[in-house]
């Protein structure tokens, strides 16, 4: 049942993110004299629909849909919850009659464009200043805080969790389920530090815990815990960076941080640096597509064909569609809290705005970069060239929603 109302919050979500950005478009095309026929509220088929008859809006009988009485918007409801629409009068770049897109200048084409891009940004940003407000749950390393102006709640506190064979913690004799209260370097283990170099942590969340293990890896540390209401001393000889874990134990905890008079500052830096981040790892997963097939065509080397494969697994594990998202991202994000959710939420209308940018003809940043190319070269962009072009790009965009759509199912299934 859970899963149930996860997927449903999560279209409801993703409709209202789509239906955010096409609003931005809705709202530039109006600033800037061009005319929309219609703007939907999820797609086709039409459920409802209104317009503006006589002054006053009125609804569309079914009989009246082809060929509606009035002039100007039309309001509609559709079937399928997948998103919205903004439909404006002679899209292509070619159309130059009166209030058409293609009519508009440049700049107001750019503005535009981009303006859907700017929604899922401002929309990401209010998410993001709400939940500094109200308790921000921590993603990302180095996630932004405002020092002087952020109070931590643990709402879980760091417990170990699964714990490797003939690991520092499984040495230590450390359980699952302890509880980790501080960490005390070489000199400290009796009480008050004797080494001048020595340190006492409290842990109160993981990024403690990550930032002493990292710190004094290779060396032998004192670990405060607790077990079932019972305090223990263990003593433990870290493993050396190179190692995956260097506790050699899984590690879990929850806090939320709050700001008050920051909290539009932090809503801001934190949707730049989500921003930065997916951009990288777009930037990652494209380089270990291109270089992982590379490799594999290497028919003499062994060694180059293998790391290939593992560089294609890391992109399509990297990559996740609508099944992944709406089945297992919001379900799982739903049980563990709203704050998680509205986290989530904002990272996907990051990434939607993100999308958006890139230079594929079938986006918002490939349409203008199409217009901004043939403006250069002074020559005309028919609506014959613009239908091919991003007819193309969209035919290979549906490919991919396909494959990661199985690669999501398939990962559903085991």
């Amino acid at each position: 049942m859970s899963v149930v109302i996860g997927v449903i919050v999560g279209l409801l979500i993703l409709m209202l993110l789509v239906t955010g950005h096409e609003l931005g478009h809705f709202i530039a095309a109006r600033r800037n004299g061009v005319e929309v026929e219609e703007f939907g509220i999820c797609f086709p088929p039409r459920a409802i629909a209104w317009r503006k008859v006589g002054g006053k809006w009125r609804r569309l009988k079914k009989s009246e849909w082809d060929n509606p009485p009035g002039k100007g918007l039309i309001l509609s409801l559709n079937w399928l919850p997948i998103g919205g629409f903004c439909q404006m009068k002679g899209e292509s770049a070619a159309d130059k009659s009166k209030g058409s897109f293609g009519a508009s200048s440049f700049w107001s084409k750019t503005k535009i464009l981009f303006a859907g891009v700017a929604a899922n940004w401002l929309m990401a940003f209010v998410v993001l200043t709400i939940l500094a407000w109200v308790g921000m749950p921590h993603f990302l390393d180095n996630q932004f805080e405002m020092n002087g102006d952020t109070q931590t709640v643990v709402t879980t506190p760091v417990t170990i969790g699964e714990i490797k064979s003939d690991s520092p913690a499984a040495r230590a004799q450390l359980r699952e389920g302890d509880v980790v209260m501080q960490m005390r370097s070489l000199g400290c283990e009796k009480g008050e530090c004797e080494n001048p170099g020595g340190e006492r942590v409290m842990i109160n969340v993981v990024d403690d815990l990550l930032s002493f293990d990292d710190m004094y890896a290779g060396q032998t540390v004192y670990m405060t815990y607790d077990r079932d209401g019972t305090t223990g001393l263990a003593e433990i000889t870290l493993n050396d960076k190179t190692k995956d874990f260097i506790l050699g134990a899984g590690i879990s905890g929850n806090a939320i941080y709050r700001s008050t008079w920051s909290a539009p500052i932090v809503g801001f830096m934190t949707t730049m640096q989500i921003t930065g981040e997916t951009f990288k790892g777009v930037g990652q997963l494209v380089w270990n597509l291109i270089s992982g097939v590379a490799r594999q065509l290497n028919f003499f080397d062994q060694g180059a064909r293998e790391s290939g494969a593992e560089a294609v697994k890391a992109a399509g594990d990297s990559v996740s569609g609508p099944v992944g998202i709406i089945g297992v991202l919001f379900p799982n994000m739903l049980s563990s809290g709203i704050g998680n959710l509205m986290f989530l939420t904002a990272l996907i209308s990051i990434s939607l705005a993100c999308m958006n940018v890139l230079p594929i003809p079938a986006l918002d940043g490939g349409r203008w970069l199409l217009i901004l190319i043939y403006k250069l070269r002074k020559k005309e962009l028919t609506k014959e060239k613009e239908e091919k072009i991003v007819g193309r790009a969209f035919t290979v965009l549906l490919v991919i929603v396909a494959i990661v759509t199985i690669i999501d199912i398939t990962r559903l299934v085991k």
